[in-house]
Order: C-alpha cells, then structure tokens, then sequence
C-alpha cells in the first residue's frame, strides 16, 4: 500500500501517516511541489535478517556498492598496534 502526501498534506495528517504505517505496514511518499522527498514506512524488527540482509538490501537499492578488487571481507588498516593511541597522544 503506498501512499502520497504533500509537505503540507503530511503535517496536518502525521498522526494518521503514522498509524498507516504501524497498523498496515504502507509505505507513505512525501512530496515537495510534485517531488518525492521522503519516504515513511515501517522498520523491520530487530533481528531480521541481520547485518547481511540489511547490506543487501541497500545494495539492491543501489544506496550502496560493494567493495571492489577480490580481498573480500575486512581488514585491519592500521599497520602498527597502538596506531590510535600515537594519534591520540599526537592531538594534544
């Protein structure tokens, strides 16, 4: 269920967005002069899918890109131990 609400619209309504929203699960589109600015739609309960899940989906969306060049998975970047401490110490 997707809906469309003008800025003007959603300030008198917010109530009633947010009651779409929790109890119908719609997905509410906020326009500014015709244009979609926002978006409000429910939050997937916590522990859904995880962390992988979530990176997926925005990667499906195109929010974000995963890293390139095959080294997979993260890596240390400080080179030396007690690199953030040397930083810290340097600051002050």
């Amino acid at each position: 269920m997707r809906k469309v609400y003008s800025v003007y619209e959603a300030k008198a309504r917010l109530s009633e967005i947010l009651r779409l929203v929790r109890e119908k699960g719609a997905t509410i589109t906020i326009t500014h002069r015709g244009q979609p600015v926002a978006e409000i739609r429910p939050l997937a309960a916590n522990g859904e899918g995880g962390l992988e899940a979530r990176i997926a989906q925005l990667e499906e969306r195109g929010a974000i890109v995963g890293a390139s060049g095959g080294g997979g998975g993260l890596r240390a970047v400080a080179r030396r131990p007690g690199a953030l401490q040397r930083f810290l110490s340097e600051r002050d």
